[in-house]
């Protein structure tokens, strides 16, 4: 299974981070629009702890051999098909919960600069390395470093939902003042 997306598609999408991000202040990144529900600024740190952490994946892959007769899952497949996560909101683990809250614009920016430095890393090693190993995702099987690189823009992408569904329970509560 090969990736169907490129560098410039994962520089997009982290680019539009970035921009919704400049249409935010502060106090409005700490907000959280329920009892347990993320904040703006905790949805971008989950997007930088995951997308690092997939691209860190997908850097293992193309450092050996390991695990490359194992197969994702079967629930995986069709994601990677139609490169996107269903439209449904799927709960993550318990440690979601956990997620911090930033200190501020400027650390956000910065690493989803970091990102697509890590990303253009990923990108160039795909392109040189003769390694292709697979690692195990926590519940979708083994992916190459194709897929763990694919898997990061469709998240990036999944979670503007989220992002959408909290900018409207905002302005809805502003209305309702």
């Amino acid at each position: 299974m090969h990736s169907k997306m490129s560098t410039e598609d994962f520089n997009k999408i982290i680019d539009e981070w970035a921009a919704h991000l400049q249409s935010y202040e502060l106090n409005q990144i700490l907000a959280s629009p329920s009892q347990g529900g993320w904040s703006i600024g905790q949805l971008y740190i989950h997007l930088i702890d995951a997308t690092n952490y997939q691209l860190e994946q997908a850097k293992i892959c193309l450092s050996n051999n390991e695990n490359k007769d194992e197969e994702t899952s079967p629930q995986a497949q069709p994601l990677f098909l139609t490169n996107e996560f269903p439209d449904i909101i799927i709960e993550g683990p318990a440690s979601n919960k956990d997620t911090p809250q930033p200190a501020g614009k400027e650390e956000i920016s910065a690493a989803l600069s970091g990102l697509k430095r890590n990303a253009n890393e990923v990108m160039t090693l795909m392109n040189s390395s003769s390694f292709n190993g697979k690692t195990k995702h926590p519940g979708l099987g083994y992916f190459n470093a194709a897929e763990w690189f694919q898997l990061s823009e469709m998240h990036l992408r999944h979670h503007l939902r989220q992002k959408k569904r909290i900018d409207d329970f905002f302005d809805n509560s502003i209305k309702n003042i």
